[in-house]
């Protein structure tokens, strides 16, 4: 049996209506290429993420900063509580082998950074793609595509 493919997404709990936009085209794609889904579980970024993966027939996985499994979105398949509060984003990046990042703000940082320095992919849209040993990416297409070449 092969082992399924792990890729989160991360961005701002209250994004913009573009960086949702985005955020649902990268789930919806890394559904269709087979990749299991993983978010901090909530809403903006998380939750469009989770829905495009989940229209696609995708799996999501939800790593939700409390204890309370009704936190989740709607499109959380798996929701996980780590009662940790923020300190749960470690954990959102530590089940990835990618990163995608849209977008986002401290929380997204931090994220980032712990990504980089466990020796993640990073591959970012919008204000982080410009940052050393962060790989830019102009579309929703394009991460899938950048993070697609990770497992090859």
């Amino acid at each position: 049996m092969t082992r399924k493919r792990y890729v989160a997404v991360i961005g701002a709990g209250e994004a913009t209506s573009q960086a949702e936009t985005a955020a649902r085209e990268i789930g919806r794609l890394l559904a269709i290429e087979g990749f299991c889904l993983v978010t901090g579980g909530l809403g903006g970024t998380m939750r469009a993420a989770c829905e495009g993966a989940r229209s696609a027939g995708g799996h999501t996985l939800g790593l939700l900063p409390g204890l309370v499994r009704d936190q989740a979105n709607e499109f959380v398949e798996f929701p996980l509580v780590t009662g940790l509060g923020q300190m749960r984003n470690f954990l959102v990046v530590a089940n990835a082998d990618v990163v995608i990042a849209v977008d986002g703000g401290w929380g997204t940082l931090s994220e980032l950074a712990l990504a980089r320095k466990t020796g993640k992919t990073v591959i970012a849209l919008g204000r982080y793609s410009t940052l050393e040993g962060v790989v830019p990416a102009a579309s929703p297409d394009e991460a899938v595509d950048l993070a697609k070449r990770y497992f090859k």
